[in-house]
């Protein structure tokens, strides 16, 4: 199917109760496969209806997030949703047959070990007793998603989505920052009752789901389901360790300096995205124009990058403008009964635009790359810890054509980008540890939840100041980040592979073509590896190593530091 396009594609409800009774005649077939073929035929035909069965999905998902106010493709996610689950017993038993096959081996020959690790963490990570608790968890996650798309916010006489108004965040004018943030700050409060309540919940059913499976809370399950095999809980403590030895001082001086360059006594938590004095980098040109200069970057790049943009734009595989009853979030899906990726973000004429432009792309040409590489769906997408590295790794190779995008403002942008992806990591790691604590201490009540986060706030992010804010300087400020609620103990990814992504942007300044042929090494392997063999593979460091963090961020502390 080459011709298609994402605004005319059908979609189809798929039958699940007849996909259930499909995957038992599987089961029996491959109890009963004589030899090797049978029983592999018998796998990829599974592995063409998952493929189907996702692509679905994903389109139902994508035009949900679309317009959320659409009602159809609401019912239609909510209820895939639901049943989603129900089909976990059936695949399981097939998976079980597949792992005590007499011919497991010949599976490992020829398709490696990671295939059955992959099942076995299926396995571990599933208890029939769950299903009714992950289908009340979709429809709080969901809650959540509608809240912040559905956000109204009075803003000097327009309403702005959680989008939109955060492009006054970098604003000329000290005060219309402060007033920005304030607005955004008033949102959350506003709707504090029900996004704890949510939280709390959340926690409850998560830990019940942990317990279910033989554990003391939901931590060990959140591990599995993030296909965490070679490194835990005490591997992330001590790398969380690192980045506030490493570059919680390096972020308070790069605070400093950026207090001095606006020549005011500190930076507020409202003039963190305000980098210059006379003004932050901005687009050269209107949304369509950032496509186009995307476009002509990733022809640039090489020529699999310029089959891949053309690719995507042929097939409308990215809907990047905001508008009212978009979700307000930012992602990588696909389709991939198509060998498709999609892009989904909402523009707001900063330099987060060009980061859409190069992080989702990166996981877009990631997942392109493996689908065309890859023999089965399983390796299309490969675990959360290694996908970051694609996307950030992506922004370092686009700085070369920043000019492009930003015209003389180039350097203000790469400085400004640079300086964010430094700074960014005590926050992330600050999301991961205030995970550990709520799902470890479910007693805790909200305040003194919330609370938690202000002392991760003054361990991680000294320089945060707020301003006459008193929801925010009790700890409000993780109400926003919506990874906490949608996707348990994700977030620490952003951090360990900013690792794997400044040494990329090292290694590119040093030898292009060498670092750009393990990238595209990273991205043809897809899932088909674990976490540590894949970053060999690549030659890359492991980040949990002690020093590991110094290391990689070495170069771009000194370029930061000279220019600051």
């Amino acid at each position: 199917m080459n011709d298609f396009k994402f605004s005319t594609l059908e979609y189809r409800r798929p039958d699940l109760d007849a996909l259930k009774e499909t995957l038992r005649q599987f089961t029996a077939r491959a109890k009963n496969a004589k030899n090797y073929a049978e029983i592999r035929a018998c796998m990829m035909e599974m592995d063409g209806l998952q493929q189907e069965l996702a692509t679905m999905a994903s389109v139902a998902m994508i035009r949900h997030t679309l317009d959320t106010r659409d009602e159809f493709y609401e019912a239609e996610n909510a209820y895939l949703e639901e049943t989603f689950p129900t089909i976990m017993p059936d695949i399981i038993a097939l998976n079980q047959v597949f792992m005590s096959s007499p011919f497991r081996a010949d599976f490992e020959a020829e398709f490696g070990r990671q295939i059955f690790v992959q099942m076995e963490l299926q396995q571990k990570s599933f208890c029939e007793a769950n299903i009714p608790l992950m289908q009340r968890e979709a429809r709080l996650t969901d809650e959540y998603q509608k809240i912040m798309a559905t956000a109204e916010i009075p803003f000097q006489g327009e309403t702005q989505n959680l989008y939109g108004v955060q492009k006054y965040f970098g604003d000329d004018d000290r005060q219309v920052r402060r007033a920005a943030f304030q607005a955004y700050s008033d949102f959350y409060h506003s709707h504090e009752k029900r996004l704890e309540e949510i939280w709390d919940e959340l926690i409850a059913l998560r830990n019940e789901m942990g317990r279910n499976l033989g554990f003391e809370n939901y931590i060990p399950l959140g591990y599995l389901k993030q296909g965490r095999t070679d490194y835990g809980v005490e591997e992330v403590a001590a790398f969380r360790e690192q980045v506030r030895r490493e570059l919680v001082p390096l972020c308070e001086k790069l605070y400093e300096a950026q207090a001095r360059r606006l020549g005011i006594p500190r930076v507020m938590v409202y003039d963190e995205k305000r980098i210059y004095p006379d003004g932050n980098a901005v687009p050269a040109g209107d949304d369509d124009f950032m496509v186009e200069q995307a476009r002509r970057m990733y022809h640039e790049i090489s020529p699999e990058t310029g089959e891949f943009i053309d690719f995507m734009i042929g097939h409308e595989l990215m809907d990047l403008k905001n508008r009212p009853g978009k979700a307000s979030t930012g992602y990588m899906t696909d389709l991939p009964s198509l060998k498709a990726p999609f892009v989904f973000s909402c523009f707001n004429q900063t330099i987060g635009d060009m980061q859409v432009l190069t992080h989702e792309m990166g996981h877009a040409f990631a997942g392109y790359m493996a689908m065309r590489s890859q023999p089965i769906s399983e390796y299309y997408s490969e675990s959360t810890d290694i996908a970051e590295i694609h996307s950030m790794a992506m922004e370092q190779f686009a700085y070369p054509y920043a000019e492009w995008f930003f015209g003389d403002q180039a350097d203000k942008f790469r400085f400004a980008h640079l300086q964010e992806a430094i700074t960014f990591v005590p926050f992330g790691v600050a999301v991961d540890e205030f995970q550990h604590i709520c799902y470890a201490n479910p007693g805790l009540t909200p305040r003194e939840r919330t609370y938690e986060w202000h002392k991760l706030e003054e361990k991680y992010m000294p320089w945060r100041t707020y301003d006459q804010d008193p929801f925010m300087e009790r700890g409000g400020y993780w109400y926003h980040k919506l990874h906490i609620y949608l996707y348990p103990f994700y977030y620490i990814n952003y951090t360990l592979t900013t690792m794997g992504a400044m040494e990329f942007g090292t290694r590119n300044r040093e030898d292009h073509r060498k670092a750009w042929e393990d990238y595209k090494k990273l991205c043809c392997c897809g899932g088909s590896m674990g976490y540590k063999e894949t970053l060999r593979y690549a030659n890359l460091s492991i980040p949990f190593e002690e020093g590991a963090v110094a290391r990689a961020v070495r170069s771009a502390a000194e370029t930061l530091l000279s220019q600051a």
